[in-house]
């Protein structure tokens, strides 16, 4: 159990939060959510002791063991990666060299004897004898081959660094487990086994994630950081994300009532207060107007953008055509004998081999050229792209945000400009911040903001969703849900991959290729009815 008592936490003269009661018990998984900056890594941090809150106290008994998911991934270089997870129970790892070191003695004494007895006996309690075994079957469970147990961390993939790093969290069955975006860079199979691994876990599970559909699989409540406060709920993602919604119509209606009610009452004592004979008629209803108090509706720290994409013209029937494609880059085989046609009206998810994808829609784009075949877009087609990398968007130029979005608009008055942006959270003077220093996530907007410019019929987007708040994927989400042209994307958000896409093609690691109508839920039941399930988004 964690117990948070009065825990407030001030940073560079922000109040993040303040006055925090809060209880973690065994058996349940806490989803912690808030928007970018609200505090979610912080209050983490604080739980495991790296931060010092401001004010209050963190309480967890003496007897309880916590691990913690590693985000530095070079941290462990120089070690197997054995050693590596199992170092997730940094007890059993020492008794484990030291063991080591006192067997490799030449002059074994009476004294390392019985050190070695005593280390033997809590290493057994620990199930010292099992953890290779147990080591195993977590990386294993993530996808990896147990064949890379001795093998250093420095040589391996960074993909495969983050699941080590994951099996180390969960490594020795910890009583608290703190997850910080545990789902990054896993494939769809390391994902639903994880989310099995801690729907059956006995203890007290904390997980930071913009992963709508972990979420929902796996938490038993949220965490919300927000208002300058942290609050509890029961129930899923989903279940807050919607009963918070309805609580702000609510309150939003009730306060319509009361305002149009303290108008009413206004205007009556405005129109006879100096009417002697409604006089005491305009005192009942001044008193009654000061014990009427608007619920005031807090200004929250959560924004949501609005991503909408109309098009200037409708597409024709021809949309685009692909014919025996193949690209290499460095050697590779990114794709070969690539081919399909896009429909009127298709929405396709890529997924697979991300280096593919992107390659595929660089040539899309006529930014590089094929290695073979061809591909013809139909002549009413106006495209938009969202590149994988918009460094060259950014990079060295000293220009505002406000200058950036005027290169691209037809409208280049001031006014028509804040009022775009404004819909994207750039508003007051942050519309004249250089666009070389923004956030990624800032970056993303305004890529955004570029895009919904054009009027295009087409959009093609390369993980779109990197770097964004859950608040900004929800509304990627329902820009793309409800645009009417077609669209072609990539995503690791598994929510939006299933709810926009009416088609998918997965690009595999050897440059073959499956193409299925359906969306991703129907895709990997069909995966599974072919006995693989070794996707990723």
């Amino acid at each position: 159990m964690i117990t948070v008592t009065d825990l407030s936490f001030q940073f560079g003269g922000q109040l993040l939060f303040k006055d925090v009661d809060l209880k973690f018990t065994p058996g349940n998984c806490y989803g912690i959510i808030g928007a970018n900056g609200a505090g979610k890594s912080t209050f983490l941090k604080i739980l495991c002791g790296e931060l010092d809150p401001t004010k209050g106290s963190v309480t967890i008994p003496d007897t309880v063991r916590m691990s913690v998911l590693r985000q530095d991934h070079f941290a462990f270089d120089e070690f197997t990666v054995l050693d590596t997870v199992i170092q997730g129970n940094k007890r059993l790892y020492d008794i484990m060299k030291e063991k080591d070191a006192i067997y490799a003695k030449e002059d074994f004494t009476d004294e390392d004897g019985i050190r070695a007895s005593e280390l033997e006996g809590e290493f057994a309690e620990l199930n010292g004898w099992e953890a290779e075994s147990d080591a195993s079957k977590l990386l294993q469970g993530l996808g990896l081959s147990d064949s890379i147990l001795y093998d250093l961390m420095s040589t391996l993939k960074e993909s495969e660094k983050v699941k080590v790093l994951l099996a180390q969290a969960l490594f020795g069955n910890p009583d608290i487990i703190l997850l910080d975006e545990p789902t990054n860079g896993l494939d769809i199979d390391a994902v639903r086994w994880l989310e099995d691994f801690l729907a059956d876990y006995f203890g007290t599970v904390l997980v930071v994630s913009h992963d709508r559909h972990f979420l929902n699989n796996v938490c038993t409540n949220i965490v919300d950081i927000d208002y300058g406060s942290i609050k509890m709920y029961v129930g899923n993602y989903e279940f807050w994300y919607e009963s918070s919604q309805l609580m702000q119509r609510l309150i939003k209606q009730q306060n319509k009532k009361n305002e149009d009610k303290i108008r009413e009452l206004q205007a009556f004592i405005s129109r006879f207060s100096a009417n002697k004979s409604k006089s005491r008629q305009a005192t009942a209803r001044r008193k009654l107007l000061d014990k009427i108090a608007l619920e005031e509706i807090p200004a929250s720290s959560r924004r949501y953008p609005f991503i909408g994409f109309d098009m200037d013209r409708e597409a024709g029937k021809d949309i685009l055509f692909v014919n025996d494609l193949t690209k290499t880059e460095n050697g590779e085989v990114m794709f070969k004998d690539l081919t399909f046609t896009v429909n009127k009206g298709d929405k396709i998810a890529f997924v697979g081999n991300e280096q593919a994808i992107t390659a595929l829609f660089r040539v899309l784009m006529e930014e590089t050229e094929p290695d073979s075949g061809s591909f013809k877009w139909g002549i009413s087609i106006t495209k938009s792209y969202f590149p994988h990398d918009n460094s060259e968007y950014f990079n060295g130029c000293h220009d505002s945000i406000l200058d950036w979005m005027r290169r691209y608009s037809m409208d280049q008055t001031e006014t028509y400009l804040r009022g775009f942006l404004g819909r994207m959270l750039f508003s007051n003077e942050s519309v004249f911040k250089e666009v070389n220093v923004l956030s990624g996530g800032e970056k993303v907007r305004c890529m955004f903001s570029r895009m919904m410019l054009f009027g295009s019929n087409v959009l093609l987007l390369d993980q779109p969703t990197d770097h964004l708040d859950l608040e900004s994927i929800t509304a990627v989400n329902h820009g793309l849900d409800n645009f009417k042209g077609n669209v072609l994307f990539t995503s690791h958000d598994y929510e939006i991959v299933n709810t926009v896409a009416n088609r998918i093609i997965e690009i595999r690691d050897d440059g073959t290729y499956v193409d299925r109508q359906g969306n991703y839920d129907d895709f990997v039941e069909y995966k599974k009815s072919q006995g693989i399930l070794n996707i990723k988004l």
